[in-house]
């Protein structure tokens, strides 16, 4: 008789991803079991204590429309919070909350540990159980044995980490924690391709140290924009906010750098992964942008109740005492105390062509991948495959058909085929302008996309379910008001001389005017009290206004978008044998052939997103289909 029961799924590591899949997995039913190598580090935000952030906010929304956890816990524990790119059209906002450290990782820990379903276990985990190419379990250091239906590997930076400080090295999966090894090699045992990629953090400053009267201030939003939609926005616009900080550095603090480049492990050739091309290190940025005599610093706060201070963008691996100089040498730092020196870290990772729109591999069944394991950098990134691989595990379990998004349906979609299909040599993050359909990809419509998805597979409450009818039915409602609503020039003419725009010169319908660039629906509100009071009559919610202006403003151009997605979806829906024999068709390049072999791609749509495959070898597959 085992000393342990058998799982319904077994979460390896419980950072943003693993979080997230353990939670997921148990609120779905199954009985889980979350191996960590220290409860204490649950939901540790190892580099910069942030959530959201361009492309990244709208994955937290995502993620909170589906039913999980980050959108929450963030808003919960954040002390910032502001909106990015709001210059620019509803498809490029995206919110962004600076959190407390200690009190996002308790709050996850305190959300997680409601799932009635959840187990947990401080330990290493060291090997796989694999039976008949399917797992069957893990093995920890300490030579216990847990079965499981399905494993969810999220190791984040620790397998065979390598901490780099100049000259320095060991081993480590982050500042103060040991490297995970084992796993990777038995990995490898069974088939899996091997990596290694780089990522770094900035030295931490003691905030009483810094002149502040040498920086500018960064002030939080008046209005917050809170990424959970269960969160009380009036309760949010109460709450007191820290600020942040910008400052620059200058030829002189760039001068300090260069005279530790010789020491440095990334000029000196002992780092030799790549590391985030789009969070280069300091070091990194004045070699590779010579001819900038400044680089731009962000002073943030690591919670309410501490002095430590995070310094996003000067992010390094060069000896410690060249870190010291050139920091006291950045306006503002000359009398600064460092806490903590700045490091890169090594970690082994697995080549994303290697799993499946599910997060399931292709060579183990009922083994996920998620987070930094398949290339990514970011915990917003992290977090949602965590996600839908505690989703699919779960559901594996249940027999049930995996929960797959298309790029037409999230940001999350668009990662997971991005790592699939183009795969990675560099850590992943998102961008805007990796969505093809980012106007359909708003971060204010994250509910409308998916939260009927998370309430069917049973990851959304009923109450949640309810109040996302309701807005649903006001959204509706509202449209429908506008639409048939007449406003007059009488009415609104002095509104619209104020706003720069021309005047009526006879009634029309309220819908007609919110597409003009200076009109927007709280004014126009204020300018008609009697259009004001019906449309209050239906909801005086911030977030249905805002949604049913933007859907009207940008109606043309959201129609055509919708137009290209039903294009494109012929393609999705026609499914590829896994047995398919590319060797066979004769007719498809070679390059085409290569790719397609390598990747498998599920469906016709995924194939033609492989890079290297050309139109025509989408041609002669689909003539090759129609004989299969």
């Amino acid at each position: 008789m085992e000393a342990f029961p058998i799982y319904d799924v077994i979460v390896v590591g419980a950072g943003h991803a693993g979080s997230e899949a353990a939670g997921a997995a148990a609120q779905l039913g199954a009985k889980t079991l979350l191996i960590t190598m220290n409860l204490e580090a649950i939901a540790k935000m190892s580099s910069n204590p942030a959530m959201g952030g361009v492309a990244k906010g709208q994955l937290v929304r995502e993620i909170d429309a589906l039913g999980g956890l980050s959108g929450i816990v963030s808003d919960r524990s954040a002390v910032q919070f502001r909106m990015l790119n709001r210059s620019k059209g509803p498809a490029m906002w995206s919110p962004r909350c600076q959190s407390d450290r200690a009190l996002y990782a308790q709050y996850m820990r305190e959300e997680l540990e409601k799932k009635q379903e959840l187990s947990f276990r401080q330990d290493n985990v060291v090997d796989l159980v694999v039976e008949n190419k399917a797992v069957k379990g893990v093995v920890t250091q300490t030579g216990q044995l847990f079965r499981s239906k399905t494993v969810v590997l999220t190791s984040g930076t620790f397998l065979n980490g390598l901490i780099h400080i100049g000259e320095m090295n060991f081993g480590g999966g982050r500042s103060g924690e040991r490297a995970s090894v084992g796993i990777s090699a038995a990995l490898e045992r069974q088939g899996f391709s091997i990596g290694r990629l780089k990522t770094g953090t900035p030295p931490r400053i003691d905030g009483r140290t810094v002149d502040y009267n040498a920086l500018e201030i960064q002030h939080g939003d008046d209005d917050p924009s809170p990424f959970s939609y269960s969160t009380d926005i009036d309760s949010l616009r109460k709450t007191k906010q820290l600020t942040c900080w910008i400052g620059y550095t200058n030829d002189a603090v760039h001068q300090k750098l260069k005279d530790g480049f010789d020491r440095s492990p990334m000029f000196n050739g002992r780092i030799k992964s790549v590391g985030p091309r789009y969070c280069p290190s300091i070091e990194d940025k004045i070699n590779r942008f010579a001819d900038k005599d400044r680089h731009q610093l962000f002073l943030e706060p690591e919670g309410w109740n501490t002095y430590e201070m995070y310094l996003n963008g000067f992010s390094t691996s060069l000896p410690e005492d060249i870190q010291y100089s050139a920091l006291r040498t950045i306006p503002g730092f000359k009398k600064a105390s460092m806490l903590r020196p700045g490091y890169a870290i090594e970690y082994d990772y697995f080549p994303p062509h290697q799993i499946k729109r599910s997060m399931e591999t292709k060579l183990i069944s009922g083994l996920f991948f998620a987070g930094q394991i398949n290339g990514t950098t970011g915990y917003e990134e992290a977090a949602c495959q965590g996600l839908m691989a505690g989703i699919n595990a779960a559901l594996k379990v249940e027999g049930k058909n995996e929960f797959v998004l298309n790029r037409s349906e999230a940001y999350i979609g668009v990662l997971i085929d991005d790592l699939i299909n183009k795969g990675t040599e560099e850590p992943y993050r998102m961008f805007t302008s990796r969505a093809e359909h980012r106007i359909l990809l708003r971060q204010d419509n994250a509910d409308l996309r998916l939260t009927q998805k998370g309430y069917e597979i049973g990851l959304v409450s009923r109450e949640t379910h309810e109040r996302f009818s309701l807005k649903r039915q006001q959204i509706k409602d509202l449209t429908s008001l506008l639409n048939s609503e007449t406003v007059r020039p009488e009415v609104l003419n002095d509104y619209f001389a104020a706003a720069g725009t021309a005047g009526l010169k006879q009634p029309v319908k309220a819908h007609t005017v919110l597409p003009r660039p200076e009109v927007n629906v709280d004014e126009l509100l204020r300018a008609d009290d009697g259009l004001r009071a019906k449309v209050y009559n239906i909801t005086s919610d911030r977030l249905v206004l805002e949604q049913v202006e933007i859907q009207i403003k940008y109606a043309g151009y959201i129609e055509k978008e919708h137009e290209m997605v039903k294009e494109l979806a012929n393609k999705e829906q026609i499914k590829l044998p896994e047995s398919l024999d590319y060797d066979r068709i004769k007719s498809l390049s070679t390059e085409g052939r290569q790719k397609m072999k390598k990747i498998k791609p599920e469906t016709l749509g995924q194939a033609s997103r492989i890079s290297g495959v050309s139109a025509s070898d989408i041609s002669v597959l689909m003539v090759f289909l129609k004989r299969f």
